[in-house]
């Protein structure tokens, strides 16, 4: 039995069990015309766990993540979120999945308009409309409490610094309460201070929420720093995955030259 059908085998037990992975990706392969950008990977992450998906540009980090959001369709294989095959919802449960998940953009995306505040508390506005204008209000406090942000409520994102916007981001994307979070390259951009200070921002919202996190990066300080596990992208294929210090015992050729000059 190849290492593929081993994988959807033990998931399928784990699914019976009620131990699946929040997220499981199997055998998935992606082309966009002639072009394949993924070769048929297979990933899991569970509740609690932080795994960092690293390489060069172009190798389909990027790709993998709106797989996983539903944005794009797989030409093979499965997207699991709680054991369900998203491949063919219908735009309604799609959009039910989608609110358990919180997206850090990389540019933070925050809306040009909009006042922090009104930015956090975006997706309760829409998503829950149950909430009263004072709730609302005392949760985007809290959430921009929990990311050091709460004095800058009335202000305008051009009014702060990057690093700042990936923090007020990352408030957003914990408005609903998600159990998945994936963050794509939250540290670009960044100067090394600023990149620390959200690493570990990063690790403390995982202490304090225990999502199953994906962090898409090519940068292999953060990686080390803020995932249990690795796993190393090369034209579409999952090279290696294991913790950092299993990649640093590797000898795949590629592996070593990638640890060597990141």
């Amino acid at each position: 039995m190849d290492t593929i059908d081993q994988t959807a085998m033990k998931q399928g037990e784990a699914e019976k069990d009620g131990s699946a992975p929040v997220v499981a990706v199997v055998d998935l392969h992606k082309s966009f015309g002639s072009q394949n950008v993924l070769n048929g990977i297979s990933l899991a992450v569970g509740r609690g766990e932080t795994l960092a998906v690293l390489g060069r540009s172009g190798t389909g980090k990027s790709v993998l993540l709106r797989l996983i959001i539903g944005l794009e369709k797989p030409d093979s294989g499965s997207v699991r979120i709680h054991g369900q095959d998203i491949a063919d919802l219908a735009l309604d449960q799609m959009g039910e999945i989608r609110k358990k998940m919180g997206f850090l953009f990389q540019h933070a995306a925050l809306y040009d308009s909009l006042t922090v505040e009104q930015n956090v508390a975006f997706p309760l506005l829409h998503h829950k409309k149950e909430m009263s204008k004072s709730e609302r209000g005392d949760r985007v406090e809290e959430l921009l409490a929990e990311v050091g942000m709460e004095s800058a409520l009335a202000k305008m994102p051009s009014d702060i610094s990057g690093g700042m916007q990936k923090r007020v981001g990352l408030a957003r994307a914990l408005a609903l309460e998600p159990d998945i979070l994936l963050l794509d390259e939250p540290t670009a951009g960044l100067d090394p201070i600023s990149s620390g200070e959200i690493d570990d921002l990063i690790l403390k919202l995982q202490q304090e929420h225990h999502t199953a996190s994906i962090v898409v990066t090519h940068d292999l300080h953060s990686a080390k720093t803020v995932a249990d596990r690795l796993a190393l992208l090369n034209e579409g294929d999952i090279v290696i995955q294991g913790t950092f210090e299993e990649l640093q015992e590797s000898d795949i050729e590629f592996v070593r030259e990638f640890l060597k000059h990141s």
